[in-house]
């Protein structure tokens, strides 16, 4: 590998990979209190532009993320079509599935930074207008990588659990 460094100001967001969002967050706000979760259905046309091992391939999936400090706590349930997601589940079963950072400055030339040091996309597409790429960094840091272009998820969430709790930032 090269001596390119790709900087990664904050980790913005810890993701879980699991087969029931719902119980997932539920069991989070019961017992350790964690929450509230702003609920968002991932499909078209809102999810765009999806690629899987650099092929066009259409899937769908439902997060839930809460704020813990800085951090963003995402719980990710794949619903349709192939994807990294499914496959982390039949393979691996539920749990830690990549890192986030929102704040990289000029995410192209990190991609090409990463190309670079031979570290490719495993999956991409666009949430509305916001870009995220899955990096194929797990024999590197145990974990996959995520960078996000923009990093804005839209205010207004499908669902909050628990409903009664009021909708947070």
């Amino acid at each position: 590998m090269g001596n390119t460094q790709i900087r990664f100001e904050e980790i913005s967001q810890v993701a879980l990979v699991v087969e029931d969002l719902k119980k997932t967050i539920e069991r989070y706000w019961k017992i350790l209190g964690i929450g509230p979760w702003k609920i968002y259905d991932c499909v078209p046309p809102r999810l765009k532009e999806m690629i899987v091992y650099g092929k066009p391939t259409p899937y769908s999936m439902m997060f839930a993320e809460t704020r813990l400090g800085q951090v963003i706590l995402e719980v990710i349930e794949p619903t349709e079509g192939p994807s990294i997601y499914k496959e982390f589940l039949e393979e691996r079963g539920e749990g830690l599935h990549h890192i986030a950072c929102y704040k990289v400055p000029d995410v192209e030339k990190a991609l090409d930074d990463f190309r670079e040091m031979k570290i490719g996309v495993l999956q991409s597409g666009k949430f509305y207008d916001d870009e995220f790429y899955y990096l194929d960094t797990e024999k590197i840091f145990g974990v996959i990588l995520e960078m996000v272009k923009e990093g804005k998820i839209p205010p207004i969430p499908d669902a909050i659990y628990p409903e009664e709790h009021p909708q947070t930032e």
